[in-house]
């Protein structure tokens, strides 16, 4: 048998635990080469540079999809 709560826990124990479930607010950075925002840690969607070093060429890419580039890998970049 599996064991039980032995007392039921109060609405103000419950609410305290869920006091820190709240979404937090995306942080971005600013782009070292081209200074538009951008997710932190991930290439520059605007630019393709990563760290200083140039990872994609985004130009090629848009001409090859015919839209913008999308580099978070399918997911959005904000």
């Amino acid at each position: 048998m599996t064991p039980l709560p032995k007392r039921k826990h109060s609405k103000g124990r419950r609410n305290r635990r869920r006091a820190h479930y709240n979404l937090k607010p995306t942080t971005l950075e600013l782009c070292g080469q081209c200074k538009e925002l951008k997710l932190p840690h991930r290439v520059c969607p605007n630019c393709g540079t990563y760290n200083g070093r140039q990872v994609i060429d985004v130009e090629a890419r848009k001409e090859r999809k015919g839209g913008t580039p999308n580099v978070s890998g399918g997911r959005s970049p904000l």
